[in-house]
């Protein structure tokens, strides 16, 4: 356990102090005889090739339709040392294939990635998942440094490459996370992808020291920024690439992580961007086929002090039951994880310091970030995936480790109080963590954490006991909207008074896609009094008391019920 850590635990013991212990759920490492086996490779060189720490995807996929969740990983290639930029990239050794992982039941999983045909090409970054072309399966793609893969769900346990077929084969650019949404209303999903910067080996520099710390992976700011692309779905499954129409070109930055909300509630998803070293982008819905720009308007461009920091993961939820979605983004070591609290004026209140997140975070460097009620009490939590981006920064910043354990916060109104350390060992295990994504693995109400390392061997943490308050799991099935009912909202009246807010994604944390399912944690309720659900079709729903500690489908009304 290195410096860092060691003052993390220090502080632990004061911020958590009112905890009771024995009442928080556990979060156990579960990996082990689990069959899921899997060990990135970065391939590190002694370039210090930036892709080599930036890597590291997951995402959470029921291919099958079985009604449980599967598990995929994105790895990297075997890179030469030097890489020249004139050859491609090689992913034959089976230690560099993307690996997928089928739930069998019962903890257990088995290695399908031949028999499904996903085993990839080039240098693996991250994966978003949708039903890209409504035919009822989840379909995959995969983002890699230079390019992108599209894999359309058979429906037979089985995928094909439709790349080239979909119009996305002349998408070029270090691509990082992604994540489909439906902008436009018109019942088919589009997809935005994040690209990070323009690099490319040939302009690989020298970074760091000669001495003691030697050469370091680069700062972002050695290298230009780039914008991002914004592809619209067509009915025949082909996506065009709309990103100057849509002024989503426009603005050119360094971007990790994405999420989507409806921040204004107007009715039309919005696109928040993490942006490493670089102005925040907060991407408004015209409504009419465009977007603008207005982070800097809306006050999520920077922090408190008018400064930049390096965002890495995000994710958008409601954290404080108002009904408006709010923005959390993850950032390096000597920085604070960002809060921004949506003032219900086009606005947001930077409140990192005031809700204990800030002297929480001081010394991490967080990548997946996911907003989710891990004890089902009704209030949103924060689950954090850490891990420094220099593998030697020790040597240069002795008070900061590489290797950095999770956190875990629970939500306490306005405030988030640290309780990693009594919600299992895993929170005091050091880790090289990248991509973060939570779901309910093994469907008994609670949510799972599946975590991928950088280099190293994936974890599949698992929830226990956090389903022992009241809960409820929405599963939302569309006729008219897209299939998955992306961006529908879900508001649930609890017989206490209590009013919680949801929006179905997938899209969240850094370079991951996460449980399209909505699980609501009710406390000590028995009882929900009234469940809204308002699709992006314009269909509103009510439900009156549905049962609880259930899995529940909902289908898309053929009629609008009255509210």
């Amino acid at each position: 356990m290195g410096r860092a850590t060691l003052s993390y635990w220090c502080a632990l013991s004061v911020v958590v102090g009112a905890v009771t212990a024995g009442t928080t759920p556990q979060y156990v490492d579960a990996t082990a005889g689990s069959g899921i086996a899997f060990t990135s490779r970065n391939s590190a060189t002694a370039q210090k090739y930036l892709i080599e720490t930036m890597m590291g995807g997951v995402a959470l996929i029921d291919y099958d339709r079985d009604g449980l969740l599967d598990v995929f990983f994105t790895n990297g290639a075997k890179l030469k040392d030097p890489q020249p930029d004139t050859e491609p990239l090689d992913k034959s050794e089976p230690e560099f294939w993307n690996r997928l992982y089928r739930n069998k039941g019962g903890g257990a999983f088995e290695d399908v990635t031949e028999k499904a045909g996903v085993r990839g090409t080039g240098y693996g970054m991250g994966a978003a998942v949708a039903d890209y072309d409504n035919d009822g399966y989840s379909d995959l793609l995969v983002t890699n440094f230079g390019s992108v893969l599209l894999y359309r769900n058979n429906g037979d346990r089985t995928f094909t490459d439709v790349t080239s077929k979909a119009g996305l084969s002349a998408a070029n650019g270090w691509f990082t996370s992604a994540g489909f949404f439906d902008y436009d209303r018109d019942g088919r999903l589009d997809l935005f992808l994040c690209r990070y910067l323009k690099w490319t080996f040939a302009l690989n520099t020298f970074c760091g020291s000669r001495e003691p710390a030697g050469r370091a992976y680069c700062h972002p700011d050695n290298f230009k920024p780039i914008s991002n692309l914004l592809f619209r779905g067509s009915a025949d499954g082909t996506f065009t690439d709309v990103s100057v129409s849509s002024n989503i070109a426009k603005s050119e930055g360094k971007a990790l992580g994405v999420a989507f909300a409806d921040f204004d509630n107007d009715g039309h998803l919005d696109i928040s961007v993490a942006n490493d070293s670089f102005q925040q982008f907060l991407f408004r819905n015209n409504g009419d086929g465009t977007f603008t720009e207005n982070a800097m308007i809306a006050g999520v461009a920077y922090d408190e002090d008018g400064k930049t920091f390096a965002g890495m993961g995000t994710d958008a939820s409601d954290l404080d039951g108002d009904g408006w979605p709010d923005i959390v983004t993850t950032t390096l070591s000597n920085e604070t994880y960002a809060y921004f609290r949506n003032a219900k004026d086009n606005t947001f209140t930077y409140e990192t310091q005031k809700s204990g997140l800030g002297q929480i975070t001081r010394l991490f460097a967080g990548w997946g970030v996911r907003a989710f009620d891990f004890d089902l009490d009704g209030q949103k939590d924060l689950f954090f995936a850490n891990g420094h981006v220099l593998d030697n920064v020790h040597l240069s910043q002795p008070h900061i480790d590489y290797k950095q354990p999770p956190l875990l916060l629970r939500g306490a109104g306005t405030q988030f109080v640290n309780v990693s350390k009594e919600s299992g060992m895993v929170f005091a295990a050091p880790l090289a963590a990248r991509g973060a994504a939570a779901g309910d693995l093994d469907n008994d109400g609670d949510l799972d954490i599946v975590m991928a390392l950088c280099n190293g061997p994936a974890m599949y943490l698992r929830n226990e006991g956090g389903n022992r308050n009241s809960w409820l799991g929405l599963k939302l099935k569309a006729t008219k909207s897209n299939r998955d009912g992306i961006g529908a909202k879900v508001r649930v009246t609890q017989t206490s008074g209590r009013t919680q807010h949801y929006m179905v994604s997938t899209a969240a944390s850094y370079q991951s896609a996460q449980d399209s399912r909505i699980y609501i944690g009710l406390g000590t309720d028995t009882a929900i009094k009234e469940l809204r659900i308002s699709w992006p079709s314009g269909i509103t729903q009510m439900l009156s008391q549905p049962r609880l500690r259930e899995l529940v489908t909902i289908e898309e009304n053929a009629k609008p019920t009255a509210p």
